[in-house]
């Protein structure tokens, strides 16, 4: 193994910071690493021969080490690129100050490869400890991190679908990071339905197709910090048939091999609520003639190609909630403790720091709770398509049943935990100097992008719930089940298990339902409401796990008393305060459509 062989740079020597006002962030390095252990197994996955290299002592300093390049080059750029935006002129575009010094450590450090098998030139370290590190860099500054989540998912989708010529070409310099990747899907008259794409691939007499079109909304479409940007496009050959069927996955660099400029450009660059640093690019394929692409996988085959890049991107973007969750909960938290106002309500005339108020600690301990569950929800997912990579069909099932609900609900809860944390700050988070409001437009595109969160409730309801008779879904509630046993029999957490136990017998009776009901328009209705519901549950679910693991080691002296004593406080209330809306979402999930198209299109506008 390639070990990270500058893993410890003094990132604070070698990187001059500019001059902003800074939001802090510091790692939860303890909080991850209790997680990886006690819901991802990382010791389990470790045993298998393909992620040997996941030893503690190797997971604890690239935890460390990735949360300094977090915490010292990625957190002080946040709020630069947020006021700096990048610009597009003459089809270049600039990023803000700081940003490609910060990429090229980035890249020095070994961090792109991470999550890359050593046949490929990576690290060979499960995909859960790099999202554990992708969770950091995303929390210290989501828009910059969004074209590392972009690379890592082309490296996927090549190491997967292309030709050993093209691996060889293009594989090994996105690994190292000295290249950056994209995914080409949207066009400006098919949105969500990639079946009614327009752009098209004419095959070459050289072997190569000439690609021609137009993408919208191309995260880190064109930048200037790194060498090249290998761009993935979905296009049409000319006799392909129409919809999903007919689509074919290209290779487009930015430069050819031969270090001459591609026919492809990038035209325009959004002005978005959000993510500002990030730049969404138009891009524009052809305009020559003479855009050249290399076929990935076979022809007719683009979406099958694509949709491994996408499914690692699910995950990654329900990451992105967790990680947005978490930088905002900080935020909040460091305010509530520093700011002294009015004395607390019913007695005493003292003015008192915000956070000795009830409703100040309901409203942190709500974000707390919720970004905790999303975390172990999400990491959980990532650890499944580890095991499903090293071939194990039950890891590609609970990775399968998963993934709608990671995006969904955790970015759901990205967005919600932000606007809690900005409540924190009271009318000083209205404004944009105390950094509050950036989290929240920055979290709000991720229910958006990568299917919109919608389409991640009807793809839980309409295919996962149903794969393989519906055996995932009642191996994990089965699951459920025993941790409720556990909780029975540990007196010092038994109080979770009759509000755990309530929420899995509502959260199984929709299933049941949602699985015999017979009308598509009823299962689509109830659909998003479902998705919460199974978020909701599977994440109470969690953290009464972890709380066992924690009154366990608490009992025996094994861990640090105060971080073990939290987790148990976050898990029960989570139990009391949260999951009582699991038994709420019974009615909108069972309603069904009538009562969504008794509602005419009149009272909707009147």
């Amino acid at each position: 193994m390639r070990l990270l062989s500058v893993i410890a740079p003094v990132y604070s020597d070698c990187f001059t910071k500019p001059k902003a006002e800074p939001m802090p962030y510091t790692a939860p390095t303890a909080e991850q690493r209790f997680v990886l252990d006690c819901i991802a197994d990382v010791p389990g996955l470790a045993a298998l021969p393909a992620y040997a290299n996941a030893s503690p002592d190797m997971v604890d300093a690239i935890l460390a080490e990735s949360g300094r390049l977090a915490a010292e080059v990625f957190a002080p750029l946040n709020t630069v690129g947020d006021k700096a935006h990048a610009k597009l002129a003459d089809g270049v575009v600039t990023l803000p100050p700081g940003f490609a010094e910060a990429y090229k450590l980035y890249i020095d450090g070994g961090w792109a490869g991470l999550g890359v098998a050593e046949a490929h030139g990576g690290q060979g370290l499960p995909f859960v400890v790099a999202a554990a590190v992708q969770e950091q860099l995303t929390s210290a500054n989501m828009a910059f991190a969004l074209c590392m989540m972009l690379s890592q998912g082309a490296i996927e989708a090549l190491a997967a679908h292309a030709s050993p010529e093209l691996q060889a070409r293009y594989l090994s310099k996105l690994v190292s990071g000295e290249w950056t990747g994209t995914m080409n899907l949207t066009e400006p008259s098919a949105g969500s339905d990639v079946g009614a794409l327009k752009s098209r691939a004419e095959p070459h007499a050289d072997g190569s197709y000439r690609i021609k079109g137009t993408k919208i909304f191309i995260t880190w479409g064109e930048h200037d910090a790194a060498d090249n940007i290998v761009h993935l496009v979905l296009a049409r050959l000319p006799d392909a048939p129409a919809g999903t069927k007919g689509i074919s996955l290209f290779l487009c660099p930015k430069y050819l091999p031969d270090g001459s400029r591609n026919d492809l450009k990038c035209v325009g660059v959004e002005h978005k609520l959000g993510i500002h640093a990030s730049p969404t690019c138009t891009m524009s394929f052809g305009d020559n003639d003479n855009c050249v692409g290399y076929l990935v996988g076979a022809e007719g085959a683009g979406m099958r190609a694509m949709f491994t890049m996408m499914n690692n991107a699910r995950v990654q973007v329900g990451l992105q909630g967790v990680a947005v969750a978490e930088a905002a909960t900080q935020h909040a938290l460091g305010w509530a403790r520093t700011r002294v106002q009015s004395a607390k309500f019913g007695g005493g005339r003292e003015p008192v720091r915000i956070i000795e108020h009830a409703d100040v600690r309901r409203t942190l301990m709500t974000c707390r709770a919720l970004t905790e569950a999303t975390r172990a929800l999400v990491y959980l997912n990532a650890a499944a398509v580890d095991r499903a990579h090293a071939g194990d069909a039950a890891g590609q099932g609970l990775a399968d049943l998963l993934t709608p609900i990671s995006k969904g609900w955790a970015t759901d809860v990205g967005v919600e935990v932000a606007s809690l944390a900005l409540q924190v700050f009271g009318g000083m988070g209205y404004v944009e100097e105390t950094g509050a409001a950036q989290f929240l437009r920055d979290a709000r595109i991720a229910p958006i992008y990568e299917g919109t969160n919608g389409i991640q409730a009807l793809d839980l309801v309409g295919r996962k719930l149903g794969m393989d008779g519906g055996a995932h879904w009642q191996e994990v509630f089965a699951q459920v089940g025993d941790t409720l046993a556990e909780l029975g029999r540990d007196m010092d957490v038994q109080g979770l298990a009759p509000w755990l136990d309530d929420a899995l017998a509502a959260t199984r009776a929709a299933t049941v339902w949602m699985t015999g009901a017979n009308n598509p328009d009823d299962i689509a209705a109830g659909a998003t409401p479902y998705l919460r519901m199974m978020g909701l549950t599977l994440g109470g679910w969690l953290l009464a796990k972890q709380a066992l693991v924690a009154a366990t080691r608490l009992r025996s002296g094994d861990g640090d008393p105060a971080f073990l004593r939290a987790k148990i406080s976050t898990a029960r209330f989570y139990a009391e305060q949260i999951l009582p809306q699991v038994g709420a979402l019974s009615g909108p999930v069972t309603r069904g459509a009538a009562g969504l198209y008794a509602i005419s299109e009149d009272d909707l506008a009147a």
